[in-house]
């Protein structure tokens, strides 16, 4: 029976120590992909949407607005997908005991996606801004001396724009602390939870020591004194 129960033993660790290597290399996959595609997305920032003659601007600016989409929507799918994984290896963490390395490999992995997340935030914001500036001011972008009431209003709608952007740059840095806040927190759940099983574990290794030590006092009494 104790053969049985060991054998029992060994095939649960060994399911639960494949579970969590899988979920690293999902990690590892979704943060390569990530990485490759916030490259690609980082070029639209320097890229020249507009011709020089500035007779097909719309069409460019159009065109590369179509790319930046797709390629925007695909980045937020890899995101919720590492996301998904590190939520998972989080509920791995407090299912098993001695999660340390666990805990401190998990933490990694969240540090790489709130890194990939921030990079991607930011790209994006200057992506817009600068289709939004093309988009008003390309068609005359030559003739600085062009001052009409379209140029007014395109001014007016530029600034706007810059404001909406640096709004939107403060709210992502709100969010970015609670984000890191509550990780923090969970971490400390997490480690607190593997102290607390170790505490555990030694009061129960020290009662039954005690235990032991009670007997053996009390069958010297008996056997010097009977």
């Amino acid at each position: 029976m104790h053969t049985l129960d060991m054998t029992s033993d060994n095939s649960l660790h060994k399911q639960s120590t494949n579970q969590w290597e899988e979920l690293r290399r999902q990690a590892r996959h979704y943060e390569n992909e990530l990485d490759s595609k916030l490259l690609s997305f980082s070029q639209y920032v320097s890229k020249d949407i507009t011709r020089d003659d500035g007779s097909e601007t719309v069409p460019l600016i159009s065109e590369s607005r179509d790319g930046f989409e797709g390629l925007k929507g695909e980045i937020e799918g890899l995101v919720t997908a590492l996301t998904d994984v590190n939520n998972q290896m989080s509920q791995y963490c407090e299912r098993v005991q001695n999660a340390s390395a666990t805990i401190y490999t998990l933490q990694r992995h969240r540090e790489i996606l709130h890194d990939y997340t921030n990079e991607f935030h930011k790209t994006r914001l200057n992506i817009e801004a600068k289709l939004n500036r093309e988009l008003l001011l390309g068609p005359h972008k030559k003739d600085t001396g062009f001052r009409t009431t379209t140029n007014k209003k395109n001014d007016l709608l530029l600034k706007e724009s810059q404001h909406i952007r640096s709004s939107e740059i403060m709210i992502d840095e709100q969010i970015n602390v609670a984000v890191r806040t509550r990780e923090h927190l969970i971490n400390q759940r997490n480690a607190f939870k593997t102290i607390q099983t170790h505490m555990t574990t030694m009061a129960s290794m020290s009662a039954i020591n005690c235990y032991s030590n009670h007997s053996l006092i009390h069958s010297l009494i008996v056997f010097y004194f009977r």
